[in-house]
């Protein structure tokens, strides 16, 4: 029979094993044992506060609690798959534990709303330890960029050389990118951050509850309006898995950027051994399979994103079963994101730049054609004209086997009579670099004061 099931009055027969194990959520919730206590244990003390229950069996409960806590903690708590979940579990060994005061403690919630709490709070304290890995790798950038200020290396559109830029410069992009992750992950943690618990099943409870005693007591600055959508809502599991889902993206171009970089063709980095692997059967293989590893699991933390909308996409209000489905979509992706960050912060700091593979790189591809048609517009030629006489240099240093900076003051004149001597003090990569002083730019001046306003920001 189902008299083992805290649910089970209104059955008479047993659930089938199998359903039994289909349904239970105990072999991945049990990760929101904290939390479950926790919000118990703020229960508790309301519901004595406000007399609903005797303040006796509110002490028996709350030190249940903690036995209870400090079992799970020290691997003593066997965990049954046929109580379904965390909260059954822990609730069934409490009534156990103390008697009747047990019993007592679901007065006035309902596992709808509970569950919903156990996940905020466990997001909340997730947000902040993946908030602080961010800063953590932000850190590991900024490192890179103040030890390699002057490095210059060629910057690419299309993978093609384009324009020569500072490696710092490169590494400050992806601290703006982790900047805007950080602040959508502090975006969510607002949202996450509201107390769902008093909303009941559904429709909130006939006893006089205080939901903001409990808002209080559990560090939520504000409760939920409708306890339809509280019991409901996985918004802001959504936004967060949303917000990882870039924050991967970012990790993913960088990780591309790296495995490139380290190639034999390239040489522009080395990574440091502790993050590489060797091959089986080559044995010169240096492989970069932390990078592609991070590359790989972006299409795992995408797919959780899906698959939680797919989840949510059709449900009626209010509580639905298919909502059980939140929590490894989510579980998944908050340990893959903390893990990739806190590799990738490692990684960044200890990698190796080849100032010199870097620098000849850049010099190559006509890189500083822009900066010709720039002097150009400077001597009064209009710029689409300036465009047109430096594309058929390019096209002459092509078909000679040369590069700008190779051309004479002779050759330079046949395409303009504009170009004096002068010429050549724009066209180094080092002129290149630094006349791009603009907010934004790569110039050094421009990179040094976003380096130091990043320190100061932070």
């Amino acid at each position: 029979m189902s008299k083992d099931k805290l649910w089970g009055g209104r059955f008479t027969q047993p659930t089938d094993k199998f359903v039994e194990e289909f349904t239970a959520s105990i072999n991945f919730d049990k990760r929101l044992y904290q939390q479950d206590i926790r919000g118990s244990i703020a229960h508790a003390t309301m519901l004595g506060k406000q007399g609903i229950i005797p303040q006796e069996d509110v002490d028996a409960i709350v030190n249940g609690l903690n036995d209870i806590l400090a079992q799970i903690e020290a691997g003593n708590f066997d965990f049954s798959v046929s109580l379904e979940d965390i909260h059954m579990n822990i609730e069934a060994r409490l009534s156990a534990k103390i008697g009747d005061a047990g019993k007592r403690l679901h007065t006035g919630r309902s596992r709808n709303d509970q569950v919903a709490l156990d996940i905020r709070l466990y997001l909340r304290d997730e947000l902040v330890e993946i908030m602080a890995y961010i800063e953590k790798l932000m850190d590991s950038l900024l490192f890179q960029a103040e030890e390699n200020l002057s490095v210059i290396m060629p910057g690419f559109t299309h993978l093609q050389t384009a324009q020569p830029i500072l490696f710092s410069h490169h590494m400050m992009a992806y601290y703006e990118m982790l900047k805007r992750d950080k602040g959508r992950m502090e975006d969510c943690l607002k949202r996450t951050n509201v107390l769902p618990l008093g909303a009941g099943a559904l429709a909130g409870t006939t006893f006089p509850i205080d939901r903001e005693f409990v808002a209080e007591q559990l560090g939520f600055p504000e409760v939920t309006r409708n306890s339809l959508d509280s019991v409901s809502d996985r918004d802001f599991a959504l936004e967060f898995c949303s917000a990882s889902s870039i924050l991967m993206m970012h990790l993913s171009r960088f990780s591309e950027e790296l495995i490139l970089w380290s190639t034999s063709d390239f040489k522009f980095v080395e990574l440091t051994d502790s993050f590489c692997t060797g091959s089986s059967i080559m044995p010169q293989k240096k492989n970069p399979d932390v990078p592609e590893l991070v590359r790989g699991k972006t299409g795992r933390v995408y797919g959780n994103l899906i698959a939680l909308l797919t989840v949510m996409k059709s449900l009626p209000l209010a509580y639905n079963k298919d909502m059980q489905e939140d929590k490894e979509p989510l579980f998944d992706t908050i340990d893959t994101v903390k893990g990739s960050l806190k590799i990738f912060a490692d990684m960044v700091r200890e990698m190796k730049v080849n100032e010199a593979r870097m620098k000849n790189a850049a010099g190559g591809g006509f890189s500083t054609a822009t900066d010709v048609a720039d002097y150009l517009v400077r001597k009064g030629l209009p710029f689409r004209d300036a465009h047109e006489v430096v594309g058929k240099a390019v096209r002459y240093c092509i078909e000679n086997q040369m590069d700008i900076p190779e051309l004479s003051l002779a050759e330079w004149q046949v395409f303009s009579a504009r170009i004096d001597a002068d010429i050549f003090g724009f066209i180094t990569l080092e002129a290149s670099v630094n006349a791009r002083k603009a907010t934004g730019g790569t110039a050094l001046e421009r990179v040094k004061a976003e380096i130091a306003r990043a320190r100061e920001g932070r």
